[in-house]
Parts: structure tokens; sequence; C-alpha cells
């Protein structure tokens, strides 16, 4: 016989947020009563409204912020491989109808409906990222399910996020399946690339920009390109595969140059790009220097500038100053390309940064396109704030 699970309720007048679908419950919208605060963190229980009627099964940890996140409707399904198999079935259905090759964000948290779930696919090996006390303590079973969907050869549990120890959880590097000995070789818009599954960025590879890279590799036939904060040249080595006259790389890490210098081997385009090894705003600032070198396309794609509530205002500057000192070195008539992965600078923000980075960089141009994630890094429709990365590609005068 299932095991009874135990109930969470919510406050009076607190359940409309979850009633109209939001897969979240705060600490705040939650009775915690001595029995809730003893459940252990990570427990799977029964959401129900203040009148006792139960809105869902969620797993619960009493010591997060994110207290509750829904795992179904459904109050009396039962959480086991078979359940978590559907829900990677339908994710794998639809990343192979929209990317075409098994290299992809496989899951993409809530928006799979694996909350604090993310998965990583590298043909027959997968890196996975749990980043919740729910979904860690289910780690077994979601391990059972993905064995039995997609028999990897490969499964890396990159538990390393700063994320988890707001959750309680550690931080650790695991390889749960087979090895992760060095980089292995990925396939993105045709284009081959390295990337290292247990020692590198996340999980090794920024799938969320395929679509950018698609779009400014398009605009890089016979040009001269910089691509900053190149990390291992998902950028820089497509746009020289795609016809471009010459690209430098820039990047602070030497490993990561070295996945790019590979790449560029593997591409056939070693020829026509070079790498630099440096911080980037004092690389662009030497680029503006007295030899004033120009590119007719600059991309800069750097980490997250802002990483809590506290640095927004001076993170947020980092994004006009990145232009300023870009700007001056696209050629007139020429493309920038800036993103922001930092999840807390709102599109609006973000737009009004790079606009006055171009003012203080005395250029002008236009908006040729605004962007977001690659589509394989769906967003709940209820959590848009997950829609995290933003882009803009200009063209300047």
């Amino acid at each position: 016989m299932a095991k009874k699970l135990p109930s969470v309720l919510l406050r009076a007048g607190e359940d409309r947020r979850v009633r109209a679908g939001h897969p979240w419950a705060f600490s705040n919208e939650i009775l915690m009563d001595a029995e809730t605060k003893a459940l252990p963190g990570g427990s799977l229980a029964i959401l129900r409204a203040p009148g006792g009627e139960a809105l869902g099964l969620v797993t619960f940890n009493p010591h997060s912020l994110i207290a509750a996140r829904l795992l179904t409707s459904n109050p009396e399904a039962v959480v086991d491989a078979l359940f978590f198999g559907r829900r990677l079935a339908r994710a794998v259905a639809l990343r192979d109808r929209l990317i075409g090759v098994p290299y992809y964000r496989l899951i993409h948290a809530e928006a799979d409906g694996l909350p604090g779930v993310i998965v990583d696919r590298f043909g027959d090996a997968l890196v996975m990222q749990v980043n919740s006390a729910g979904m860690d303590a289910l780690t077994p079973v979601l391990l059972e399910a993905l064995e039995a969907e997609l028999s990897p050869k490969t499964i890396v549990l990159k538990n390393d996020s700063p994320v988890r120890e707001l959750e309680g959880l550690k931080r650790e590097v695991v390889v749960a399946k087979g090895e992760a000995a060095g980089p292995i070789e990925l396939i993105e818009n045709g284009a081959k690339f390295v990337a290292d599954l247990s020692g590198g960025q996340k999980t090794g590879w920024f799938y969320d920009q395929r679509d950018n890279r698609r779009f400014m590799a398009g605009l890089a036939k016979d040009a001269r390109v910089l691509d900053v904060y190149s990390y291992t040249g998902g950028f820089g080595v497509l746009a020289a595969k795609e016809g471009a006259q010459s690209v430098l790389c820039v990047d602070r890490s030497a490993t990561a140059l070295d996945s790019a210098r590979e790449a560029a081997k593997l591409n056939g385009v070693d020829k026509v790009v070079s790498f630099q090894k440096g911080e980037a705003f004092e690389t662009l600032e030497k680029l503006g220097g007295t030899s004033a070198r120009k590119f007719d396309v600059v991309i800069c794609d750097p980490p997250a500038f802002v990483k809590s509530r506290k640095d927004l205002k001076t993170g947020a500057q980092g994004y006009r100053k990145l232009v300023r000192l870009a700007a001056p070195l696209v050629a007139r008539g020429g493309f920038l390309f800036v993103a922001s992965c930092s999840h807390l600078v709102d599109p609006v923000l973000f737009a009004d940064q790079v606009r006055r980075g171009l003012r203080d960089g005395e250029r002008t141009g236009r908006i040729l396109r605004s962007s977001g994630a690659a589509l394989d890094h769906p967003v709940h429709p209820n959590l848009p704030e997950t829609a995290y990365l933003k882009a803009l590609a200009l063209q300047l005068d």
C-alpha cells in the first residue's frame, strides 16, 4: 500500500496564485506549524488550499524561500520512474523535432515539468543539474527514468551551483554512469565543438545561444569578427565556418581558448581564427586605443554581471560600459551583438543600458533583432522571469 503523504496547507487567501497555474508556493504563503516545519527538506507532500482542497502534489522544503514546487495537479499521482519517463519522452520528442540532432537542452526545469532540474544532452552523454531539495531526493528515480528512456553511456551530475546551498544541499560533481575523463565533441548549427562535461562552466556548453550564433554567423561572410567572452568558440568558430575573413576570440580562460582552438581545427578554420587570452574590458580598451582596430562584427556574450539583487545597479551598468567600449570598434555599417544572462536584469533595463552605452561610445544605429534563449529552453507561462537570456543585434552607423 502506498505511503500516505503529509499535507501542506496554504494560508488564508494565499491559494489564488497556485490556482492560476503558478508552480511555486513561497514559505510565507504556507501555514508553517510545528508539524510542517519538521518535515524533511525535499519531502513529497499534498499542497492544500486553506479549506483543505487538494491542489496538487509538490516537493516541499520548509527551509527554502520556494517552499513548495508543483510536480502535478493530480494529488494521487505516483512519482516513480514511469512518471518521470513520460515527461522525459515528451521532452525528447519536442527537442528532436526542434533541433534535429541529439545535442540540446533536454530538460529545462519547470517548463518541462521537472522543477529545479536541468539536463543537457551530448549524444549518448547527459549532464544533469539538480537545484532543489525535492528533486535531489528523487535523483535515483530520475536516473532510472533517464536510463529507461535514453540508455546513455555517460551521466554526469553537475551539482555545483551556488543555488543548491539555498536549498540546504552540498555542491558536488559526480559521474553517475560511465566516464567523463576529457572533452567530448558536439554538433551545433552543423559545426563541431568540444565540451568538458565535468570541468567546464555549467554543463560544459551553452546551448541557449544556438539560434543567436546562427543569426550572427549569417552576417559574418567576408567579415572581420571579434568574439569577446568567446568561451569555447561557439560564436567565433561558427562565424569562421560561415565565411568570415578573420576571427579574433578573446577570453580570460586558457582552457576555454584551448577548446575553441580545437573546435577551429575540427571545422578546418584554424587559419582564420586567432586567440587572445585577456580580460574583456581591458582588451576592448586596448583595441580601441591609438591603432583603433575596426571589426565588421563584434560579439559580446558575457557571464552574468548581476548575480544577486544587491548587485543590480552596479552590475547592470556593466552592460553600459561593455557597449561603450565595444561600439567604437565596429566599422561603419557593421554589426554589434550583446547579451545578458543575468535573470535579474529585465529586458527593459538591459535595452536601456545598451542605449546608454551606444551614446557614451558616440555611435548610433538600429536594433535588428531582440531575442532570448534557443527553442530548447522553453519558458513556463507562469514563470516569465525564467526567460533569463536577453540579446540585441544592432547595425551601427
